[in-house]
């Protein structure tokens, strides 16, 4: 990777109430002042891997080749590894706690990955609650400064990266049932369930059907677009990322049906 084309795209669940993204970035431009450092997000939900996660293969396929730094960490200064993952072009860097491999994936596949244990790559004393910014920012600096993965610390076996446990949906004639995944900042609540999954249980564009949201019921109906339905509706849909979700025309789905990740979803046909 060319230094002087280096980039670095940074995924978080800090928020951008602290200085926790400031000072990260702070550590990247002193250490390589060159690379063009791209916020993702930072709205991931606090410790949610799995958000964090899917989020982050959402966007694989739109990330130049470059260094991705992504912290959801709930295990920081735990026995968790901290690593970076190879795949095509990129370099993934991050904890070894499911967050990096979904992307890895879409990228095509993790071909080499590597432990990040070497000092003079590190900022010491390292903190046991801040490894964002004492192993992964400069870890992803070194790396875009041109630094081989093999100097930040052994290698690892990318079979033996762990992976996020990712609910499967059911699906039948006429139903599909799932689980809320992501919710938007537009209260849009995205489901593991695919639009093949939505077809090969026969709902289609213009079908009525019945939502079960938890306990709370609801009509929806299967649309293209979010003007499909009248404003305060509900519709059921295709999100940016392929994804099926529940969203309200000018509304909150999320908040109108009490849905978070994690939530269980029904959608039948009526």
């Amino acid at each position: 990777m060319p230094a002087a084309r280096a980039i670095i795209t940074f995924t978080s669940d800090y928020g951008l109430r602290d200085p926790f993204v400031g000072v990260c970035r702070a550590v990247v431009a002193r250490i390589a002042p060159h690379a063009r450092l791209i916020d993702l997000c930072h709205g991931i939900p606090r410790h949610d891997v799995v958000a964090g996660a899917l989020t982050l293969a959402d966007c694989a396929g739109y990330l130049p080749p470059g260094v991705h730094l992504a912290v959801v960490d709930p295990g920081v200064g735990t026995t968790r590894e901290a690593v970076a993952v190879a795949a095509g072009d990129h370099l993934l860097v991050g904890p070894d706690n499911g967050l990096l491999v979904p992307a890895a994936e879409r990228l095509g596949g993790a071909r080499a990955a590597w432990a990040l244990t070497r000092g003079a790559y590190r900022l010491e004393p390292v903190s046991a609650t801040f490894h964002g910014r004492d192993v992964f920012a400069p870890a992803a600096a070194h790396l875009a400064c041109g630094v081989a993965p093999d100097e930040l610390g052994p290698p690892r076996d990318p079979a033996g990266l762990v992976r996020p446990d990712l609910p499967a949906p059911w699906r039948d004639a006429g139903r599909v049932e799932g689980v809320v995944v992501l919710v938007d900042g537009f209260g849009n609540a995205s489901l593991n369930v695919s639009g093949d999954d939505l077809a090969a249980a026969g709902l289609r564009v213009g079908d009525r059907v019945a939502v079960a949201v938890g306990r709370r019921s609801a009509v929806a109906t299967v649309s293209r677009t979010f003007a499909d339905v009248a404003e305060g509706a509900l519709a059921v849909l295709l999100d940016s990322f392929g994804r099926v979700a529940l969203a309200v025309n000018g509304g909150d789905a999320a908040a109108a049906l009490g849905a978070t990740r994690g939530t269980r979803v029904s959608l039948a046909r009526q």
